[in-house]
């Protein structure tokens, strides 16, 4: 499975230990079956790591407190098989949409915070990969989907905003557009690391293959 830490207090990374408590976080989910973590970025939030708009793997001692702060960026050629990859989102400094305002980019998906052109680029633009093939950009965003107030941003308006800012993007050419899952976007990260290229499509179940599908007319006892 793949995690994204409520509160984004990964690790008991808050001071006041509020929100998480256990310190050893990393290896306990690794032990379980986590293969990528995909809480950060997290600002502004005081757990949020140093290390940004990275692909990369923890280091040091994993069982100590914010242990995702030490870490070695994933290259080509270079990959860990005891512990779970950090995938980050992008953090920058971006210009507000019709103003000079600055804004912090961080790749919210809300209803106040729609996307737009400008925000796709700035997603992109932090070129987050596996160092040696730089040509695979990863951008993973997030949103909080469940609750009313937050529709409009998926379903509405805003999320068709939101594919179309993405098929503007999307030339064939320059950009070629790939929607994946957390375990498709692993997958390909891993292959990457592997040394593999080309179309990143070819690698959606590099390593992990798609969960079962059971459907509802199949495995009925009477």
């Amino acid at each position: 499975y793949a995690f994204i830490h409520g509160n984004w207090c990964l690790a008991n990374s808050r001071p006041d230990g509020q929100h998480c408590g256990v310190d050893a976080e990393l290896p306990l989910l690794w032990d379980t079956g986590c293969y990528a973590d995909f809480t950060f970025p997290s600002v502004p939030d005081v757990s949020q790591p140093n290390r940004v708009n990275q692909i990369y793997w923890p280091t040091g001692d994993l069982s100590r407190r914010r242990a995702y702060e030490s870490g070695v960026e994933a290259k080509v050629g270079e990959k860990f098989d005891d512990r779970l990859l950090m995938i980050t989102g992008p953090l920058a400094l971006a210009r507000r949409d019709g103003t000079f305002r600055p804004r912090l980019e961080y790749g919210a998906v809300t209803a106040h915070d729609p996307v737009t052109p400008s925000r796709v680029r700035s997603w992109v633009d932090q070129g987050i990969c596996v160092a040696g093939r730089p040509e695979w950009i990863f951008v993973k965003v997030y949103t909080h989907g469940a609750p009313d107030a937050q529709g409009e941003s998926l379903l509405g308006r805003g999320g068709r905003m939101l594919h179309q800012s993405l098929a503007e993007l999307n030339d064939g050419h320059r950009f070629k557009l790939h929607y994946v899952t957390a375990r498709e976007m692993y997958n390909v990260a891993m292959a990457a690391m592997d040394g593999c290229a080309g179309d990143p499509h070819a690698y959606r179940d590099y390593l992990l293959p798609p969960p079962p599908i059971i459907s509802q007319h199949q495995g009925t006892t009477s």
